[in-house]
């Protein structure tokens, strides 16, 4: 249990790094450090996790990068992140309890299940868009 924890905080540094590379363009561990809450330590801590497993490298000026490997497992991890809290608004779900919700699940949930949420939203957006 305490290795699929880990992995789940990986996973949850690794959105976190691609949302900001969204919003910023470059992903500073400083800017982590805010955006999750925790201490420099903790993401020092992680991101040489995250070298050493292959999904980040750091240049000489401190900024991240993803690799190919690691920028695959954050974009999933975040597609079902967005996928998940916006059909929990959809059912209507107060926004903060759905991303907080989302972020439980998206590392838990079955490629199964997520498969067919996916399919079912997708018949519900037909739906709307033909009514």
């Amino acid at each position: 249990m305490a290795k699929e924890k880990r992995q789940e905080s990986l996973e949850d540094y690794l959105e976190s790094m691609l949302m900001l590379k969204e919003q910023k363009g470059f992903i500073r561990s400083v800017d982590i450090s805010r955006l999750l809450g925790v201490t420099k330590p903790s993401v020092s801590y992680a991101t040489r996790k995250l070298r050493e497993q292959g999904y980040i490298t750091m240049d000489n000026d401190g900024l991240i990068n993803f690799t190919s490997t690691g920028l695959e497992l954050a974009q999933k991890t975040y597609d079902k992140h967005k996928t998940l809290s916006n059909f929990f608004k959809s059912i209507g779900v107060e926004p903060k309890i759905a991303q907080q919700d989302a972020c439980r699940i998206e590392h838990d949930i079955s490629s199964e299940t997520y498969k067919a949420l996916c399919k079912h939203i997708e018949k519900l957006s037909s739906l709307n868009l033909k009514n």
